[in-house]
């Protein structure tokens, strides 16, 4: 039954993909749950079938669909998890207390220190990548290259540390 639905899925057959969803549905949403908030489990599971009909073209019949399922829906997760964007405290605002516009932010150079000294609780990979986005001003790929690693560990660099520094931060703010 399932090396059929897995010709029918490769061929472009309609009723193979809602086949597959309901054979294989809980499997993806079950291993979705490891990597994001139930609240957002439905909608990646969507994009993952969405993308499963988009790419049918490139399934091999003869491999384990589920192992191909999971591959896209491990895929899609990262993705879903580096577009989040984190609450942080604006560094732009603490880096330049004066502003582009001359005016002072509330108290600069303490807001300046609390920084400081949150990017010195950072592991050293995340505060170099933020550093060199916020003070460096290079994008992520400018830093990827600079420090010889890939795209995708620079901007999971950036993002943890992000939500880390907001972690700290955000009891100083309050």
């Amino acid at each position: 039954m399932e090396d059929n639905l897995n010709i029918r899925l490769a061929g472009g057959d309609d009723a193979a993909l809602a086949d597959c969803f309901h054979a294989h549905g809980s499997l993806v949403r079950s291993y979705l749950r490891r990597f994001v908030p139930p609240q957002e489990i439905e909608d990646l599971q969507q994009v993952v079938f969405a993308e499963v009909w988009r790419s049918r073209h490139r399934f091999d019949p003869a491999r384990s669909l589920p192992a191909w399922l999971i591959g896209i829906a491990h895929n899609r997760a990262v993705d879903h998890l580096r577009a989040r964007t984190p609450q942080t405290v604006p560094l732009d605002v603490v880096a330049d207390p004066a502003g582009a516009d001359g005016r002072t932010h509330g108290d600069g150079l303490a807001e300046r220190d609390q920084v400081q000294r949150a990017l010195a609780e950072l592991p050293a990979p995340q505060r170099q990548a933020i550093e060199l986005a916020y003070y460096g001003e290079l994008t992520q790929r400018e830093i990827a290259e600079k420090l010889s690693v890939p795209l995708g560990t620079v901007k999971a660099r950036t993002a943890r540390g992000l939500r880390r520094l907001s972690d700290i931060l955000t009891p100083v703010a309050a």
